[in-house]
């Protein structure tokens, strides 16, 4: 479990017997699902008495944290180590995996793809940008003895974990208070994305560590990082129009088989990770793209009850994944032996990912306003609640979780500190605070269509932003600019060819587009609303 080595249930009593030692199990399953029923019945009391301050996921970080200092006072640490007998393993292979999936499964695509050039630049673009900028700055740290000295790579290895942002909290609050539905389009998308580029990048620095005496060049660097991103991707998109041509041909919609079409739909996603992790990609991007187009394109293709099931089913898994994960991370920080020597790595990395969040936002905030029109751009009150909102959650505490296998025993250990730090700080902090940082920034309401946070019908009417389309963003005087729009005329736009080709190829039925909106809208806001009561992403 964690970083100090596994305490055996044989060990932790004694040699024990095996029923001792089953005994010993079932107490730990049983003080997990105790939290477990805990922190969902205290969540529902806080949100229905709409106390923000608390959120959700911060209540289970603290119900998670009370126990394991319980545990702790009460000199039972090494026995309910054992009950709880934890790899982080089990965090990339069974709970991440349906948190990623349902990021997005939930995806509605039409306020996703209306912002989709916003919502790239910040979760690609900006996500880099943070972790150079983080990764940077604690090696300067180190130089000037400002804090722990960590080699350049792992700086940049750390930068890249930290970068990964989980808004879940944030995410909650906005949909409870009713805010601007771009920029929850921004934020919800940004984090979908972003811990797919977060995993990408940690894992190429990690390959260039263990590669280093290679002496692999910058441009070699970025090749592999395409390659994990890419791979990653195309492989997700594949599985997911292979599952799509699968269940429009195999005849399974009919009643005697639904069970059978249940089972085959929810093994897609695992197959997708899978096969990402076993050629050596990122499991994590591939089973997010998965999620994306199985909702666009199989889930059409499913009967009525089938759909009602799965939809069910991953929200259902999506939120015991999260709410465990919080849980855990409250437990281990508490039970752990961390590195506290190191104080001021610490306190320097949290102000330097806040730095590093400035920069990723304000700095893509401003390339996406210049080629958009004037009253189109990004307010500089949505960007200080995008840089506000960006929480670090469970991606960020797995990866350093995993750091400390990937890297030397003190240096693994000081970060892995570290980022149970700024997870909690975050969490706690950031998340009870939102609701006066939204009321501040006068966003609360604004724009906003319904109390259910639905980003569908009325999305392109609301009095906040829009994504540009090609004629206004593009100047007549640049010629670059002036070719992509002839070759925007001349060719069909994507949504064009979804409809005309994709759809109808990958889909049982052909649908217009009122249809297919009513579809994948309807069903998406409640996932998405429910979904995110604990999360990202997630």
């Amino acid at each position: 479990m964690g970083i100090s080595d596994e305490i055996s249930p044989a060990d932790a009593h004694g040699g024990s017997s095996p029923g001792k030692e089953q005994q010993a199990a079932g107490v730990g399953i049983l003080l997990q699902i105790m939290m477990l029923v805990l922190s969902f019945v205290l969540g529902h009391v806080l949100r229905r008495h709409k106390f923000y301050y608390l959120p959700e996921a911060s209540a289970s970080l603290l119900i998670g944290l009370i126990v394991g200092g319980l545990a702790n006072i009460s000199n039972t640490e090494t026995s309910i180590r054992s009950w709880f007998n934890f790899h982080e393993e089990f965090f990339f292979l069974f709970l991440l995996p349906p948190i990623i999936f349902q990021s997005g499964f939930s995806l509605s695509p039409k306020p996703f793809f209306s912002n989709f050039g916003a919502i790239v630049t910040f979760a690609i673009l900006g996500t880099f940008i943070a972790s150079m900028v983080t990764g940077v700055l604690v090696y300067l740290g180190g130089l000037t003895y400002l804090m722990y000295r960590l080699p350049f790579v792992e700086c940049l290895m750390f930068g890249a974990l930290i970068s990964a942002t989980d808004p879940v909290t944030v995410l909650s609050i906005f949909q409870e208070l009713g805010t601007d539905t771009n920029l929850y389009a921004l934020v919800f998308g940004e984090s979908v994305l972003n811990d797919a580029m977060a995993i990408s990048l940690y894992r190429t620095m990690s390959l260039v560590r263990s590669h280093a005496s290679s002496g692999e060049n910058f441009f070699m660097v970025i090749v592999r990082f395409l390659e994990t991103f890419v791979g990653s991707l195309s492989a997700g998109v594949g599985v997911g129009f292979t599952s799509a041509l699968l269940f429009k041909y195999a005849g399974l919609d009919i009643d005697n088989l639904q069970n059978l079409e249940c089972c085959l739909f929810v093994l897609f996603p695992y197959f997708s990770y899978m096969l990402a992790e076993g050629v050596g990609l990122s499991g994590i991007v591939s089973i997010l793209f998965t999620g994306i187009v199985m909702k666009h394109y199989t889930f059409s293709n499913l009967s009525e009850k089938s759909q009602q099931f799965v939809q069910a089913f991953f929200h259902l898994l999506s939120s015991l994944a999260e709410t465990f994960v919080f849980i855990y991370m409250g437990f281990d920080i508490a039970m752990e032996q961390h590195s506290w020597s190191h104080v001021g790595f610490i306190f320097f990395s949290i102000l330097f990912i806040v730095i590093a969040r400035a920069a990723n936002v304000f700095s893509c905030g401003y390339l996406v306003n210049l080629v958009r029109p004037a009253h189109r751009q990004i307010p500089a009150k949505h960007q200080k609640a995008l840089w506000y909102s960006g929480l670090r959650g469970a991606m960020a505490f797995a990866l350093a979780l995993q750091s400390v296998h990937d890297l030397p025993e003190g240096h693994g250990q000081t970060i892995f500190t570290a980022t149970t730090a700024i997870v909690v700080l975050t969490v706690l902090l950031i998340g009870g605070s939102t609701g006066t940082m939204l009321e501040a920034l006068h966003v609360v309401g604004d724009g906003h269509d319904g109390h259910d946070g639905s980003l569908g019908e009325g999305f392109e009417e609301n009095n906040g932003y829009i994504a540009p389309s090609y004629d206004e963003e593009l100047s007549s005087g640049n010629k670059i600019k002036m070719k992509l729009k002839e070759f925007h005329k001349s060719t069909a736009s994507f949504t064009a060819l979804d409809r005309n080709y994709l759809t109808p190829f990958f889909t049982s039925h052909n649908g217009d587009d009122e249809e297919d909106e009513e579809e994948q809208d309807v069903p998406m806001t409640s996932s998405r609303r429910a979904g995110f009561r604990g999360r990202g992403r997630v």
